[in-house]
């Protein structure tokens, strides 16, 4: 399953990537990207995972990288 996502206040291409690194290392995801310029996540889970739990793991994460920039579920 991929998921789009918006972004908001996601301050520079280097947490950009960061972002994207950490979340890759979930084992539940089977790839991602975290699109700097156009501020926007796209997310690749692997098969019968839950979208839900998933996103709490992000959120955290990326909470992490870059405290202010929020994730439009």
């Amino acid at each position: 399953m991929k998921k789009v996502f918006k972004l908001e206040d996601l301050d520079c291409a280097n947490c950009a990537a960061k972002m994207e690194n950490a979340i890759k290392g979930l084992p539940e995801v089977r790839d991602a990207s975290v699109n700097f310029l156009l501020q926007k996540m796209t997310i690749e889970l692997e098969d019968g995972e839950d979208i839900d739990a998933v996103m709490k793991k992000v959120v955290k994460l990326c909470r992490k990288v870059e405290p202010d920039c929020r994730i439009l579920l």
